[in-house]
């Protein structure tokens, strides 16, 4: 038997079509003039599906939204919208619909978003007894962790996963991303269709759009047969867009119109293609700063960054180390062959130690070294890279941002290493580092020019 589907609609023709159309797919239909009605008939008849008309009086189809996030059973909402209310919409999905249609309905769309609706219904009770357990037990999809950030991202990844929005990952570089899409992408109703991952900045910006949007024979030099790109590949599934804010911006704008059509053209083509595919990109930039800059178009930026979802560096959660490890251990055994329990007292409290310039992805190379060097149970810190893990190490030798200063050093001398070092280990992000140097970004730039440079290259110079 096929889901339930509620149908609020203010208009009486409209309503009864709709009806008719869905009933006529198979799913039991009942219908309400407007979100007051659709209250009362929630109550009694907890339908799985919602479709909801956003304009509607007595009560509109947003009101009516929030006022089911109060309801005990949970609902898969989809948005009516007539031309020019896509703002509307978009909030409506900030606020937790799963999906938007506009008017006229496109019978052939709605049907797609119905079914792909109750694949998430039933991946939601599937895995709702499973995410309980293993959330208490520090870990959600490809992710670990009990920290209270942690703990939060894996509350906001829950709610999210089942809708189709748009996710934009912010981070450092190897705090994790990929692994937040995957998961993502594990826990929506997509879960069985392909996860596509594709890096901008390591694709050559002639190459990129092909890579993407696909091409036909002979749409360019050496096209020498037709070729689908990540978006028909990752079809019904997700597409992750890491480093975005490396793309081009003509590829950008490109970008833009798929995710707004839902169509996409390949190179050389004359036609265009229907795609269905949630986008999640990721970047290691602050956003904001990238649009200043000119390097994200900012109509892309908002398309984007529906949910926002930030990753902290692993120096700001270090009570998720023997997690952490733990997991990272698991995985290397499985990889190597080998049969390591975990690390010892010393070891563990050298990381604890340590500022993990690299975040979670220096961790994992760092452990999968000593998993291969360990000749025991357990790693020790002869197993780790020299220098490393030492109990008479001093934490400061531990951690390649530390400062050393000899005898003599001016002031000022000692400020610009502070600050130049301060900057390499936040790759170059000017906010991040004004942040931990507590001063305002205005006086960091100030600073950068004194010392003939925009920080860039002084900043790299550091990091050697």
């Amino acid at each position: 038997m096929q889901d339930k589907v509620l149908i609020v609609e203010d208009e009486d023709n409209a309503r009864t079509g709709l009806a008719e159309l869905v009933s006529s797919w198979g799913y039991r239909t009942e219908t309400a003039k407007d979100g007051l009605d659709a209250l009362d008939k929630v109550l009694v008849w907890s339908p799985a599906i919602v479709i909801t008309d956003l304009k509607m009086p007595r009560m509109d189809g947003l009101e009516l939204l929030h006022r089911l996030a109060d309801q005990p059973q949970q609902m898969a909402v989809v948005m009516l919208t007539a031309q020019g209310s896509i703002d509307s919409a978009v909030d409506a999905m900030k606020m937790g619909a799963y999906d938007y249609i506009q008017k006229p309905v496109d019978p052939t769309r709605l049907r797609s978003i119905l079914q792909n609706a109750s694949r998430q219904q039933e991946t939601t009770r599937e895995l709702e007894v499973t995410r309980r357990q293993l959330r208490d037990a520090g870990v959600l999809g490809h992710l670990v962790g009990k920290s209270r950030k942690m703990q939060e991202i894996f509350a906001l990844l829950e709610r999210v996963a089942p809708s189709t929005a748009s996710v934009l990952i912010t981070g450092e570089s190897g705090t994790g991303k990929e692994m937040v899409a995957r998961t993502l992408h594990d826990l929506s109703p997509r879960k069985t269709k392909p996860f596509v991952a594709i890096n901008c900045s390591a694709i050559p910006e002639t190459l990129i759009e092909s890579e993407i949007f696909g091409h036909e024979k002979g749409a360019f030099t050496g096209a020498l047969e037709r070729r689908a790109g990540c978006f028909e590949l990752a079809e019904e599934g997700t597409l992750l867009l890491d480093e975005i804010g490396e793309m081009p911006i003509a590829t950008q704008a490109k970008l833009l119109r798929v995710l707004e059509d839902r169509k996409l053209r390949r190179l050389g083509s004359k036609t265009e293609t229907e795609v269905n595919v949630r986008v999640v990109a990721a970047t290691n930039k602050i956003p904001e700063e990238a649009v200043a800059r000119g390097e994200l178009r900012n109509d892309l930026y908002y398309r984007l960054n529906v949910f926002n979802i930030h990753m902290p560096p692993l120096r700001e959660h270090k009570e998720d180390l023997p997690e952490l490890v733990e997991a990272l251990i698991r995985d290397l055994n499985e990889k190597h062959a080998r049969d390591v329990a975990g690390v010892d007292d010393v070891v563990l409290k050298a990381f604890q130690a340590y500022g993990w310039p690299g975040n979670v992805r220096e961790l994992r190379n760092t452990l999968e070294r000593a998993v291969i060097l360990a000749t025991g149970r357990l790693v020790e810190a002869r197993h780790l890279p020299p220098g490393f893990g030492s109990a008479q190490v001093r934490t400061a030798e531990l951690d390649p941002n530390a400062i050393h200063l000899g005898v003599g050093t001016t002031v000022e001398e000692a400020e610009k290493q502070l600050i130049l070092r301060t900057l390499a280990s936040t790759n170059n992000n000017k906010t991040r580092a004004a942040e931990i140097l507590g001063i305002s970004l205005k006086t960091l730039h100030n600073k950068l020019k004194e010392y003939g440079s925009n920080g860039g290259g002084l900043a790299e110079a550091a990091n050697q």
